[in-house]
């Protein structure tokens, strides 16, 4: 009996650069006290004129305050992002983690008040809208995207009514609704 090689295969490429790109954006803001957050790994409402608005509409979803901020967004990256990179391949998934940055960042702006907009929650609620629409054909809508849509946009929609807490649901409905939408309608 043979004895099989047991290898590490770098199974994702971009769910895994998206992972390891964050981590170093973290890694950036606490050696420059925060100040790589402020400057180019989050949104806030800004001037169009300004060239890092167009920086930050892209970077933000890198950006985390913290460890434990990047570990709950990561964690659900690295669950649900290869079996969405399987089905739709490396580059379509960075270029649909692309345009949910800068939909949810210009949302953000235009609707999210003064404060700042950083982390992959967005990006993590596109898969997870996404993932839930795998195996559909052309002109059908899963039952499973309406039982997740139904928890989590109930979820959301309470959650910015009736707390006061520092996450954005906005950018969850956001990533959510992108997530959908490509999910029905960019089939592989």
């Amino acid at each position: 009996m043979k004895k099989r090689k047991i290898i590490f295969t770098f199974n994702a490429p971009a769910t895994l650069c998206f992972a390891l790109v964050s981590l170093a954006a973290l890694g950036l803001n606490t050696l420059t006290g925060g100040m790589s957050n402020r400057l180019v790994f989050s949104v806030c409402r800004s001037s169009f004129l300004h060239p890092m608005t167009y920086v930050r509409l892209l970077c933000h979803v890198l950006g985390h305050t913290s460890f434990s901020h990047y570990v709950s967004n990561i964690a659900f990256l690295l669950a649900l992002g290869p079996i969405v990179e399987e089905r739709y391949g490396s580059v379509r998934l960075l270029l649909m983690f692309a345009v949910t940055a800068v939909v949810s960042g210009l949302f953000h702006m235009l609707f999210g008040g003064s404060s700042m907009l950083l982390g992959a929650s967005g990006v993590v609620y596109m898969l997870i809208f996404l993932a839930s629409t795998a195996g559909s054909r052309p002109g059908e809508i899963p039952l499973t995207l309406v039982g997740v849509a139904a928890l989590y946009l109930t979820q959301e929609i309470f959650g910015g009514l009736f707390s006061a807490d520092d996450i954005s649901h906005l950018a969850h409905i956001v990533g959510g609704v992108c997530g959908a939408v490509m999910g029905l309608f960019l089939h592989r």
